[in-house]
């Protein structure tokens, strides 16, 4: 119990350091932190108050909720896939499975560390859109709630679908760029950017599978007024339905990363660390 304890401790400890480590990146503080943040408010604040049609609700302000949504799916599918393909390529994994209980705090330092930066991501989204952005607020203690729960099941759904991702990817760099572009095609496809009610029948009963359509409904529940809930499939915000959605999701994957990541550690040895490595040089990244 001790050396479990331990570990978790050191994993906690190892998720605080990478985290702090990551604002001393310039290329992770622009990428991770700061340039989404940047480029949704510009956009909203260049649509301004024009309203979305059918609605009373500003094309900013659904913006916004866009980029808020666009910002958490693309930290738990793709941040944690790249993060944990390039850690089983330089030797990471393979060190953390030889010591006891190393896999534990191997897994709960990333969490720390994607929940801590995902935290620090959306308040750089929120905070700044609430000041330049009109018509964007927080819809008082529910909503703010709302938005905290959503947040914290979207975590828990994705993390497990970018864990597996990352363990197949066989280069961590490249493999990226081709899981964003589903990514991005769901989202298009979800009614984050545009009402799902524009969308085809199939293409709406489509992206009801996903978790991206249930989490930007939930964010757009915590973040825009009741008038555009109008646009919604069923003309409601499903907030039940989005928590148990998202809620089965994680469940399913967490089990399925866990035996993903179980096989995965016992393929690794020395000598495939040091050919990926090889590799890697051989690309020159």
């Amino acid at each position: 119990m001790n050396a479990r304890a331990n570990a978790v401790r050191a994993g906690l400890s190892r998720g605080w350091v990478e985290f702090r480590g990551s604002f001393t990146n310039a290329q992770e503080l622009l990428g991770g932190y700061l340039m989404m943040p940047a480029v949704f408010i510009a956009i909203a604040v260049f649509l301004g108050r024009e309203p979305v049609e059918g609605t009373g609700v500003s094309t900013g302000t659904v913006m916004m909720a866009a980029g808020v949504t666009l910002q958490l799916v693309m930290l738990g599918v793709t941040t944690v896939a790249q993060v944990l393909g390039t850690e089983r390529e330089d030797g990471t994994l393979l060190r953390a499975r030889a010591t006891p209980h190393g896999m534990l705090g191997y897994g709960v330092g990333k969490v720390w560390h994607i929940l801590t930066m995902s935290t620090v991501a959306l308040v750089l989204m929120v905070v700044p859109g609430l000041l330049f952005v009109d018509g964007f607020v927080l819809r008082g203690v529910s909503g703010t709630l709302t938005l905290l729960w959503v947040f914290v099941l979207t975590m828990l759904a994705l993390a497990p679908i970018g864990a597996i991702l990352g363990a197949t990817l066989s280069n961590p760099r490249t493999g990226v760029g081709l899981i964003m572009v589903p990514v991005l095609g769901l989202v298009m496809t979800s009614g984050v950017m545009l009402p799902i009610t524009f969308m085809a029948d199939w293409i709406q009963t489509a992206a009801r599978f996903f978790p991206v359509y249930w989490i930007g409904l939930g964010v757009r529940a915590a973040l825009l007024p009741a008038d555009y809930a109008s646009l919604e499939l069923t003309g409601t915000w499903q907030l039940p339905q989005v928590a148990g959605v998202l809620a089965l999701w994680a469940l399913a994957g967490f089990a399925l990363a866990q035996w993903v990541l179980r096989r995965m550690a016992r393929r690794e040895s020395g000598s495939r660390v040091q050919a990926a490595r090889e590799k890697a040089m051989k690309r020159g990244y």
